[in-house]
């Protein structure tokens, strides 16, 4: 496969506030977030001729690419809705790239995001998970899993297979806590420790309350157009160097194996287009449902040996001042987590740590950056490499 490094590239990026936004609509936050990410690229939405959205799941939208589309009051040549779940929001740059290179258009806005936090209780949320299609129809939901339950499946046979503790897992999301307190667009502004995470409630064993994944308002958009375009708008580009998939199964109850997912093919596929190793990554944006997540797909990505994902995420390793940065805005556990436009503000932190842009938690001089995102029970998987 041919580099995309000359061709590609994100030349604006923007987000809603998030966290609990009441006063917003799932439109009004996507509204919100493409307009900042056109006063970064320092463009208007007459540039705009390609739209790429996520269903939105807490409201009946037909088709989302045209509801976005008609609030926004642009007619692009160019439309479509993804869901890859988790891996669309790297998927959806991805797409754009290909809609550019084949000329369907040239300016491509990527938005995704809702209200989750303000549209749905507790119970309504927990409900819509047990609805979501994540367990099969016929041979799981009978028995009531939760998506949670599907991950504490993969988090019980790390352990059993690899000695794997609580204690890593915590680390984790006390890192990525520690991230998300020097931004200050994040959800979650209140430190935490190895304890706290484990003395947090149990909500599907191995996994506590604070080793899951956030429910936000919020969204995300990015600008994606060619590089020779991009040169003359307002921001440095950012190149999109490779990107690769992988699909190691559906349902859980298929997976080949649980402590492996299609992140080993995803990554695999990204590196070789790319033409770097992983000695030249220099931040790795990883999407983080679970804290078990970020310890396989450091596995599965080739970032440590299968099995050494736990002892690999301690010390400081994957801090900012760490071996490898990891997840630096906050990420799902801490930032933001407003369903399908979550895994998109992995690839905004990595255009901002490119640019040098990510304030108290820029990681220095970084130049290559990984972005990652997981769909399904680490079942679909999408890898970015981005350059500066």
């Amino acid at each position: 496969m041919n580099s995309l490094s000359e061709k590609i590239a994100i030349a604006g990026i923007g987000e809603s506030k998030v966290g609990k936004v009441p006063e917003k609509s799932a439109l009004q936050l996507q509204s919100d977030a493409a307009h900042a990410a056109l006063a970064d690229a320092g463009l208007t939405l007459a540039d705009i001729d390609g739209l790429i959205t996520t269903p939105v799941r807490v409201e009946a939208w037909n088709m989302p690419c045209g509801v976005v589309a008609s609030f926004l009051g642009i007619q692009p040549a160019y439309l479509s809705t993804l869901d890859l779940a988790g891996a669309s929001g790297c998927a959806m740059i991805h797409h754009a790239a290909m809609a550019i290179a084949s000329g369907q258009c040239h300016t491509v806005l990527c938005v995704a995001g809702q209200n989750s936090l303000t549209h749905k209780s507790r119970a309504s949320a927990v409900q819509t998970m047990a609805e979501s299609g994540a367990a099969h129809a016929q041979f799981e939901v009978p028995y009531g899993p939760l998506v949670a339950s599907n991950y504490a499946l993969i988090a019980q046979r790390h352990m059993h297979e690899y000695g794997t503790t609580p204690e890593q897992m915590a680390e984790v999301a006390v890192t990525t806590r520690k991230h998300a307190l020097l931004n200050p667009n994040a959800h979650m502004v209140k430190p935490i420790t190895v304890d706290d995470v484990l003395n947090s409630p149990m909500i599907t064993s191995p996994l506590k309350r604070l080793d899951c994944a956030l429910v936000s308002d919020g969204a995300a958009a990015a600008i994606v157009t060619s590089a020779e375009r991009a040169r003359d708008l307002r921001q440095k580009p950012v190149r999109l160097l490779g990107q690769g998939y992988g699909l190691s199964h559906s349902y859980v109850g298929e997976a080949p194996r649980l402590t492996h997912s299609g992140a080993i093919e995803s990554g695999k596929k990204a590196f070789a287009m790319a033409g770097v190793t992983h000695a030249d990554i220099d931040v790795a944006e990883l999407y983080d449902c679970f804290t078990i997540t970020v310890i396989i797909e450091l596995e599965d990505l080739g970032f440590c040996k299968k099995g050494e994902g736990g002892a690999f995420v301690q010390g400081g390793r994957i801090a900012l001042s760490g071996q490898l940065p990891v997840t630096t805005h906050g990420g799902l556990l801490s930032a933001c987590h407003p369903g399908l436009g979550g895994g998109l503000f992995h690839v905004l932190e990595a255009v901002r740590q490119l640019r040098g842009q990510a304030g108290a938690r820029q990681v220095p001089n970084a130049r290559i950056a990984l972005a990652h995102g997981n769909g399904g029970t680490i079942a679909i998987h999408c890898t970015l490499i981005l350059a500066k």
